[in-house]
């Protein structure tokens, strides 16, 4: 059941980098021509069940600029000021974005200390606190006239469907209480039949190649499936990698452990729906906790999770006495993009697709991790095969001797599978060919932030009162006198991003320069940590809007042990 106020939203239609509009939007027909997708098309809300598609909008939360006072200062954005201009900087910027990309294998590996699943546990956290800030049709990175867009504009046409509160709607959907509706395309997160209170979970599809991955007998390791593989969950995005998948599967997990944990452990709780709301506090809060005090303080720098908890009163975010949450551009489209720079090529992923040497592959390759999906066909099988399960350890393992068991470093370089990256939504298309998105990532990445009328990264420094990089730390050090500047740092240089820098590429160099691609830098760590601990602040359900809690007093191991880390949550969701 929803406590009151709660709205569910189920995310079916929107792919990854789906970009969507309120159906009450200005010009929404012309829009709509133009590619634009009307929310009614790709989400389902509870609150407009059984009513008009009109009111999809209803629930939605808005985009707004964090730095309002750099709002409308041109000489705090990229040059725009005539045609010229905005056709000499979308030049400029696909520019920057190929050259972006590694051609050729790097000098050295690029590893970072962190380990991967930091990646994509922040992917599973984007598509639980945003949804619709990126690609569509009228932005194709070929048209050379792209003027940023009016910023009362931007806010005007971008709602987020996602209530940006960390609380696992994709996960939980409408709950288990809610009747089922009449519409047969409807996605619903189903309930296990036997005991309401527990989330289904999709069964492995046992093959012959390779070996059984532990717990070797327990094959509800998938996520749950129609029949057309299409995934039945509260966002379709989470299964257009297996990664993301597999985690995804782990949270499904991680709750019917809990609502075991509440039986065994506070048997005063008798009633399924004390039981269910419990276990979901539970879960919401460990996840709420382990995201600010594991996630946000191992890719951000030193104390500046401390800092911003310490300024309760004087958020970033400007959220204290407001009616709702927004969700700020320069957060979605570009601050938080920093996890694309740490994807890498090839992953050792489980025994059979890694180490050790008697496997079917060496390695798992990026691109294979959009086959075993539910977008992939699942490699051809109805659910993911038992040899591609995940093996938790090889992503989790901070002290690890293997170089490929971590994550890319945060910097201007990315891995070459990115730039041509494919995924869509499961059931979509008939044929066997993927629909391209994403099409040269960085390229996305820069013109979205110019079309949204970010400010640059040296404005956000200043506003932030952080002393911005110099044109030279922009530009970079020249590795080899020999043979001068590479392509980027021409690119940079001859189009003026050394002094004026895309907020985007701004994190990932600061980063780069400061950090030395270990972490965030100042600007980036301010960024992310204020937004998602603001966002969580808000939320009036939050851990923190509870008595102290941490999870000390959440759910235990048979140890006593709480749950402190993203590998003990997965170790207590029984896939570690």
């Amino acid at each position: 059941m929803k406590r009151s106020g709660e709205v569910s939203r189920i995310i079916t239609g929107l792919r990854h980098g789906g970009h969507a509009i309120a159906d009450n939007a200005p010009d929404v027909d012309e829009l709509k021509e133009a590619g634009w997708t009307p929310l009614s098309e790709v989400v389902q809300d509870s609150q407009a069940r059984g009513a008009d598609a009109k009111d999809h909008y209803i629930g939605t939360t808005d985009f707004d600029y964090l730095f309002k006072d750099l709002v409308g200062k041109p000489d705090k954005h990229l040059p725009a000021g005539s045609d010229a201009e905005v056709a000499a900087t979308v030049a400029g910027l696909n520019q920057l974005g190929d050259a972006m990309i590694d051609q050729e294998p790097p000098a050295d590996d690029r590893s970072s200390p962190i380990p991967p699943i930091y990646t994509y546990y922040g992917q599973f956290v984007d598509h639980d606190l945003t949804a619709a800030t990126d690609n569509d049709s009228k932005i194709s990175i070929r048209d050379t006239h792209l003027p940023p867009l009016d910023p009362a504009l931007v806010k005007d046409l971008l709602k987020n469907a996602r209530n940006p509160a960390l609380n696992l709607d994709s996960v939980y959907g409408d709950g288990p209480f809610v009747a089922p509706g009449d519409d047969p395309d409807r996605i619903e997160v189903p309930y296990q039949v036997e005991d309401r209170a527990k989330l289904s979970l999709g069964q492995l599809t046992t093959v012959n190649a390779g070996v059984l991955i532990p717990p070797v007998d327990d094959m509800a390791r998938d996520l749950p499936r129609r029949a057309d593989k299409v995934p039945l969950v509260g966002d379709a995005r989470n299964d257009e990698n297996l990664i993301v998948a597999q985690l995804h599967v782990a949270f499904l997990r991680f709750h019917n452990a809990t609502v075991d944990w509440v039986r065994a452990n506070e048997p005063q709780r008798t009633g399924l729906s004390d039981v269910f709301l419990r276990a979901r506090d539970l879960t919401r809060w460990t996840y709420q906790w382990l995201t600010i005090h594991d996630f946000l303080r191992t890719v951000t720098g030193p104390e500046t999770v401390d800092f911003v908890l310490g300024n309760d009163g004087d958020d970033l975010l400007g959220l204290t006495g407001a009616a709702k949450p927004y969700m700020p551009l320069e957060f979605s489209v570009a601050a938080y993009r920093f996890g694309h720079s740490m994807v890498r090529g090839v992953y050792d992923w489980n025994r059979n697709f890694g180490r050790p040497g008697n496997n079917l592959l060496p390695n798992a390759p990026f691109r294979f991790m959009f086959i075993f999906t539910g977008t992939g066909d699942l490699g051809g099988n109805d659910t993911l095969p038992t040899n591609w399960a995940a093996e938790w350890n090889r992503f989790v393992d901070k002290d690890s001797l293997f170089a490929d068991r971590f994550a890319r470093r945060i910097d201007t370089h990315l891995a070459l599978p990115l730039s041509d990256m494919v995924n869509q939504t499961a059931g979509q298309n008939d044929g066997p060919d993927v629909l391209t998105l994403l099409k040269q990532l960085a390229r996305r990445n820069l013109l979205r932030g110019y079309r949204l009328a970010l400010p640059t990264g040296q404005a956000v420094a200043e506003e932030l009162g952080i002393t911005p990089l110099t044109p030279d730390e922009v530009v970079g050090r020249i590795a080899d006198p020999d043979k001068g500047p590479t392509a980027l740092q021409k690119v940079i240089k001859d189009n003026g991003f050394d002094a004026r820098t895309p907020l985007w590429f701004y994190v990932l160099r600061e980063s780069e320069v400061k950090a030395q691609g270990n972490t965030l830098g100042a600007v980036g760590s301010r960024i992310v940590a204020e937004t998602i601990i603001g966002q969580v602040r808000f939320d009036r359900t939050s851990y923190l809007n509870q008595t102290s809690w941490s999870p000390v007093d959440g759910v235990r191991f048979p140890d006593g042990s709480p749950v402190n880390s993203i590998a003990d949550f997965l170790r207590f969701a029984g896939v570690l």
